[in-house]
């Protein structure tokens, strides 16, 4: 069996609310495909995670481990994305840009430059070059941007 993330959330919703039903609810699902799943793990995995009572479930020392480490998964998925969340949008890390030299002053240069104070936490490479090979190097991920005159047509990449 592969355990999913999903599985682990109905894992951590039932030992949080006491009740395959209420983590149903919550997560808003059949209250049998949580069961199931939970069935699935604890046969996985050789441990029962909850005593299964009719008012409810209780977690076993093996549950409250198996919880304890799902949770630090999701702390784990929550850094990973706020930590490199910023790089995606271009808030950290580094920027590589082909400019050819021509273009470099005037309007490029106030941009790089207006750009670079906006976030300090960037670096930007520029990569100064014949503008023929910018769109080979941005297909193969040498280039973030490159700034080229006339209007190429491609359909690999993003235009503007």
């Amino acid at each position: 069996m592969r355990i999913e993330l999903r599985h682990l959330r109905y894992v951590v919703a039932a030992a949080d609310s006491g009740s395959f039903r209420r983590a149903a609810k919550a997560l808003n699902v059949q209250e049998s495909a949580i069961s199931r799943r939970i069935r699935d793990i604890e046969d996985e995995t050789g441990a029962a995670f909850f005593i299964r009572r009719s008012t409810g479930i209780i977690l076993t020392h093996a549950g409250r481990k198996f919880v304890e480490h799902a949770k630090q998964v999701f702390t784990q998925i929550s850094y990973a994305t706020t930590d490199f969340g910023s790089f995606g949008p271009g808030e950290e890390g580094t920027v590589r840009v082909g400019i050819f030299l021509s273009l470099a002053s005037g309007f490029l240069a106030e941009l790089l430059h207006s750009f670079c104070a906006k976030h300090s936490e960037v670096h930007t490479d520029i990569i100064e070059g014949a503008p023929s090979d910018y769109i080979a190097a941005v297909r193969q991920h040498r280039l973030d941007v490159a700034f080229v005159t006339g209007i190429p047509c491609l359909n690999d990449c993003d235009v503007k």
